[in-house]
């Protein structure tokens, strides 16, 4: 069963504290905006020195990875204390702690262990290249908890998919080439802006399918600030702008293989023309895995670009 498509047979053989339950919470699918940047910063960074650290590769992958899981279950727990669920209306994933399958306390436990845990390959990574890599830690660290915590949770506001760009884009991809090379590339700088677009409208698809929901509990996210309309449009130019990106990236690192992820921009289109036919509901869960998997293909496709560049000369 996959934690992240729970329906409501699967939910009852949930049991609570299990790891079932804790995999809700993580939402280990999810994980993909963490890897592509990471993979992308590594593999750009490579083309152009000709070397890379494996060891502070993983270090930088695991402490990315540990950054989603905290903003799953903050979000997780943040959304059930500040009563979410109580409309009824809610159409998105389940969440471990509205259904009770975790305590509150249990999942804010959790969160201070895996926060400690990436504070330790955070200050691994400090030997790599000094206390800046502490200050991007520290800064990843505080949005995935303000995400949904404090007084104003940043997924109350209409700067989630700004956020998401920032964190999942660009400073995952530079800060990754960053930390492996000691610099950061033209061509890893562009990749960072699509990889943070394909990593926000992945958000836009979750806040499009929430709009009547949102609107009921006070969230002021994007699409309920500007509508349905302008939500369509905001996922549109997230989806394809990578595409635009593209022959930059080639440009700047004097490279035709960057040009690699260009025929998913067939599947790409098709999940815009599915996202305007889809119907208000469920059916977005689908369109937000799919564009989850688009932007892990992109990354792939544009890994291996960047790496037969190398190889090529």
């Amino acid at each position: 069963m996959s934690s992240d498509r729970v329906t409501t047979a699967d939910a009852s053989a949930i049991r609570n504290g299990s790891l079932a339950a804790w995999a809700v919470a993580v939402r280990p699918r999810t994980l993909l905006v963490a890897l592509s940047p990471v993979l992308v910063g590594a593999t750009l960074g490579f083309e152009r020195t000709g070397a890379i650290d494996l060891l502070a590769a993983l270090l930088v992958l695991g402490a990315a990875l540990l950054m989603q899981v905290i903003t799953n279950m903050q979000n997780d727990v943040g959304y059930t204390v500040r009563g979410g669920e109580r409309s009824g209306t809610r159409t998105g994933l389940p969440r471990a702690t509205a259904n009770g399958w975790l305590s509150v306390r249990h999942v804010r436990t959790g969160i201070v262990v895996v926060a400690l845990v990436a504070t330790a390959l955070g200050l691994a990574l400090v030997a790599y290249r000094g206390w800046p890599v502490l200050a991007i830690g520290v800064a990843s660290l505080l949005a995935a908890l303000a995400y949904m915590g404090g007084p104003r949770p940043i997924a109350y506001t209409p700067f989630g998919e700004l956020t998401v760009f920032v964190f999942f884009g660009v400073v995952a991809v530079n800060g990754t080439d960053w930390v492996l090379t000691g610099s950061v590339g033209p061509s890893s700088m562009v990749a960072s802006v699509a990889l943070g677009s394909l990593a926000a409208a992945a958000l836009a698809v979750n806040n499009h399918r929430d709009i009547a929901h949102d609107r009921l509990v006070g969230r002021r996210t994007f699409a309920v600030c500007f509508g349905p309309a302008a939500s369509a449009g905001l996922y549109a130019g997230l989806l394809f702008l990578p595409f635009v990106l593209l022959p930059v990236m080639a440009v700047l690192g004097g490279s035709a293989a960057l040009l690699l992820p260009l025929p998913l921009l067939r599947p790409a289109w098709q999940l815009q023309r599915d996202f305007l036919r889809c119907p208000p509901g469920t059916a977005f869960n689908e369109l937000l895995f799919r564009t989850f998997r688009l932007e892990l293909w992109f990354a792939a496709l544009l890994s291996a670009g960047a790496l037969l560049g190398r190889m090529l000369g």
